[in-house]
């Protein structure tokens, strides 16, 4: 009996992103159905996985099946699984229909299609010891029958996390820490990561935390797949403790740093320490510390000017006993250049400035005497210059009304008398008898 296998069948389309490959005159007789998006799924197969690359922001391909039928993105049965992105497609189909199948799309031109058993996930382990703040470089990659599948535009279709679980050791710091997302893993050829799109993914891992027994949980998945990977690992407290030393002399400007350097863990020869300092208006200043012979040291600063606020970030290179090269980011100090305090003025000083206080007193009081001495007299010339208007401004009135009043008077007088005259009959009576006329 022929024993049944599972193959997953990754279309991995290789070209550029953004623009079309021109198709060949002379095509190989082996590429010809894989140029044309054609490919077969014999009747041995129980899963197929595709992973199908697109034209860089293009449409999700259609997938049609040996009898004619077609899935869609939105639209295909609940056995498919489909992932779609940005530049790509991954589709898994659970117990597909033997024969010629076909991808309608803008498929990136010139692909070329291999069988693989299996997926998996490779990652790096935590190397052991592992010290807090220190900037660690791990990858992963997705592998299908031993080898790594490469895909462009597989960053946009996968989400690698990691996630730190703490074992909650009562004597530990990370003691009720719980579990917390930690960074992730990429491949864009971004921070630590080399090449994009070559299929190692590269982590950013957030390593500041409290130091204790941890498990790393790193999860690749998304809807299609999900593979998750642990490991146990102890973060270690930092081999190398720096602090700021205050000068006897506050005036000198000059700060020193106590190095300490734990010799069991590092080499002496090769540990280096860069201090980076930043004060006022701007200012940096870089200082190198490479000639470390002794555990505990003390470096002594450049001399600083400006009075105000300095941060010091530091950064520390060093190789463990075990030959590991490490690379910390030790915790940031802080210092305060203050001016001093003046000193107490002697008797002399002091009787000067009371004479000088109690002159600046008499001239501002006779300042202040001046200036009421003005402003009353201003004030009072103005009322005085105001009651004159008004005293003035009040007999012409009185004027103006008595010379309207007389000629009003003089106006009705006027009309009485032509209304006397008026009713004065000048006319002879027409009854009067003349005497003369009787006879």
């Amino acid at each position: 009996m022929i024993k049944r296998v599972t193959t997953c069948v990754t279309a991995i389309l290789i070209g550029l992103l953004l623009s079309r490959i021109a198709i060949a005159d002379v095509i190989l007789s082996s590429q010809a159905s894989e140029l044309k998006n054609r490919f077969r799924i014999d009747h041995m197969v129980d899963s197929v996985t595709l992973l199908i690359q697109r034209e860089y922001g293009s449409a999700p391909v259609i997938v049609v099946q040996p009898d004619g039928s077609k899935w869609y993105a939105s639209r295909h049965p609940e056995s498919v699984k489909w992932m779609d992105g940005l530049t790509g497609d991954m589709i898994t189909i659970e117990n597909p229909m033997p024969g010629p199948w076909q991808l309608i799309g803008r498929v990136v031109e010139g692909s070329v299609i291999d069988k693989i058993s299996k997926l998996s996930i490779d990652v790096d382990p935590i190397p052991q010891p592992l010290y807090q703040g220190e900037r660690l470089k791990l990858t992963t990659r997705l592998i299908g029958d031993d080898e790594k599948v490469r895909l462009p535009g597989l960053d946009y279709l996968m989400s690698w996390t990691a996630k730190f679980i703490s074992d909650n050791n009562p004597s530990d710091e990370n003691f009720a820490a719980g579990s917390f997302m930690v960074g992730n893993y990429r491949d864009n050829g971004e921070k630590l990561d080399e090449t994009p799109d070559d299929g190692v993914f590269t982590s950013k891992i957030n390593l500041t935390q409290a130091w204790g027994g941890y498990t790393l949980q790193v999860d690749a998945k998304n809807a299609v797949l999900e593979r998750q990977y642990s490991e146990a690992f102890t973060l270690s407290t930092r081999p190398i403790n720096v602090e700021i030393v205050a000068p006897e002399n506050a005036q000198a400007g000059r700060w020193d740093l106590h190095l300490t350097v734990d010799d069991n863990e590092l080499l002496l020869s090769q540990t280096h320490i860069e201090a980076e300092i930043m004060g006022p208006a701007g200012m940096r200043l870089l200082e190198s510390i490479s000639d470390i012979t002794e555990a505990d040291s003390r470096f002594q600063l450049k001399p600083v000017n400006d009075f105000g606020s300095y941060r010091i970030k530091l950064t520390a290179v060093s190789t463990t006993k075990a030959g590991r090269e490490i690379y910390l980011t030790l915790p940031e100090l802080f210092f305060n250049f203050v001016k001093p305090p003046e000193p107490p003025p002697s008797k002399e000083e002091l009787a000067a400035k009371a004479e000088l206080q109690a002159k600046q007193a008499e001239d501002s009081a006779k300042q202040d005497a001046i200036f009421w001495l003005i402003t009353i007299n201003t004030v009072l010339l103005i009322l005085g210059i105001l009651i004159l208007l008004f005293v003035r401004k009040r007999s012409n009135l009185k004027k103006a009304l008595a010379a309207t009043q007389a000629r009003i008077d003089k106006e009705s007088r006027q009309q009485e008398i032509t209304m006397e005259l008026d009713e004065i009959d000048l006319m002879m009576p027409e009854d009067f008898d003349d005497p003369k006329a009787g006879n």
